[in-house]
């Protein structure tokens, strides 16, 4: 560890995070008499915490976010650079920054011309709830105001982007929602609904059945994963996207693609949604888009849906009357045209494929001995393991030893995730999301971890 003080040093910083600080997703009962974990310093995919321990993170800042890893100081310096010369200004102008990232990241989109800015996957994502509503409203009388979403996805934590939660755990005791927003089934092939030759025709086909009842008239777009997220790393089966595609143009249904979590690289390509030759009218992205560096999202859309927000300028409600403003900040695109820099010039994406590769074959040697995980799955350095109690039944494992499996690791120094306070009785996959940097050593290191906590705990 660098740079860093010693655990007496911290321990005023330990007894503040203690007393004051709310941390998310946490349970805190257990820190009266225990600390909190206080990560102190970053390099690479290493993490130091106060009391000087070392660990391994193999999910990326906790929620896949880090994908060119910790200590870049030339994002840094970028956004140093960026701060003394412009930090600020409402996105009803524009800025240097902004500009020249949205180039940059539109030549990497075929098809999307125009990128609005915010600050968090929520928002991007609730951004397009409101651009469909609004186009409802002047283009369809009012008409094809639903928005579809699917089971086992998730697309952010306010009010608006948790109606649209495939999650119920996530969801639960937030309501009531608003309406308008509307469930198709998941598409899973492990838990399969359907016993089909085409399982992901048919999945595909659940979803046209749900707009049949609803009334294609009804339904204005459909938000969708390339690959699910914390719905347990559902990668899409054969057939599906093509299916997807087809039903959205026949019903003139708007194409929502969530990449919060798949974009950047994560997946191999510079979306996940273009491993399946996806052609969406909106693409949302936030997390790896500048690796934690700097907060930042992009809703990304098509210019046929831009054109429908200034067809009518002498109307002064015709256009889209939104603002996001920390969607100003000038370090979000500067540090996002860095981390698209390191990406391209460290070979990031073909790194990502070929160490996606030795995980997803680590996973499938850890299944052949261990009977306790069901299914592996994945794309790119973005897989999971699904853990069963019993593989003839799929029966899942309970989650409370799922999560001693991932504590066993942290106290070997490697952190893993796991499906969380998402699914009832389905938080039994374990997540992995290491940076794109990633080595052989560092991919082979963590699924040893995997290994000696799977023998000891799970037999």
């Amino acid at each position: 560890m660098q740079h860093t003080e010693t655990l007496n040093d911290l321990s005023g910083v330990v007894a503040a995070d203690r007393a004051h600080v709310w941390h998310h997703l946490s349970q805190h009962k257990p820190y009266e008499t225990a600390d909190p974990r206080v990560f102190v310093e970053g390099r690479g995919m290493r993490l130091w915490d106060a009391k000087g321990t070392e660990y391994l993170d193999a999910v990326s800042g906790g929620v896949w976010t880090v994908n060119v890893g910790y200590g870049r100081e030339s994002i840094a310096n970028a956004v140093r650079d960026q701060l003394i010369r412009l930090n600020y200004y409402a996105g009803a102008a524009g800025t240097v920054p902004g500009a020249v990232f949205a180039e940059k990241l539109i030549a990497k989109m075929p098809g999307l011309s125009r990128v609005y800015y915010s600050n968090s996957g929520s928002e991007a994502n609730e951004k397009v709830y409101k651009m469909v509503r609004q186009i409802a409203a002047r283009h369809h009388g009012g008409r094809k105001w639903k928005i579809l979403y699917r089971e086992r996805d998730y697309h952010g934590t306010t009010i608006g982007t948790l109606a649209t939660s495939g999650q119920d755990q996530r969801a639960m005791q937030y309501g009531p929602y608003p309406d308008g927003f509307v469930r198709v089934p998941h598409c899973l092939e492990y838990r399969k609904q359907w016993h089909v030759g085409n399982y992901g025709e048919r999945a595909a086909d659940a979803i046209e059945e749900v707009i049949l009842r609803e009334g294609p008239d009804s339904i204005g777009a459909i938000v969708l994963e390339p690959v699910t997220a914390g719905g347990g790393v559902i990668t899409p089966p054969e057939g599906y996207w093509p299916r997807v595609q087809e039903i959205c143009r026949k019903y003139d249904i708007l194409l929502h693609i969530d990449e919060v979590v798949c974009g950047l690289g994560r997946t191999g390509t510079w979306f996940g949604y273009q491993n399946y030759g996806i052609e969406p009218d909106f693409v949302t992205m936030a997390k790896g888009l500048a690796s934690g560096y700097a907060a930042i999202s992009c809703t990304a859309t098509t210019e046929r849906v831009f054109e429908m927000f200034k067809d009518a300028p002498e109307d002064s409600m015709s256009y889209f009357r939104d603002i996001s403003t920390f969607g100003g900040c000038t370090a979000g695109p500067v540090a996002a045209i860095e981390n698209m820099r390191i990406i391209e010039d460290e070979g990031l994406l073909a790194n990502t494929v070929a160490m996606g590769e030795r995980l997803m074959a680590n996973l499938q040697a850890l299944m052949e001995r261990h009977a306790v995980i069901g299914d592996v799955r994945g794309k790119g350095l973005f897989c999971g393991a699904e853990l069963v109690a019993d593989r003839a039944t799929k029966e899942p494992l309970d989650e409370r030893m799922v999560q001693a499996i991932v504590a066993d690791c942290m106290a070997q120094g490697v952190i893993i995730g796991a499906t969380n306070r998402s699914l009832p009785g389905l938080n039994n996959t374990l997540c992995l999301s290491p940076a794109l940097i990633a080595t052989p050593d560092d991919i082979d290191r963590i699924t040893d971890a995997m290994d000696r906590a799977l023998a000891k705990l799970a037999g």
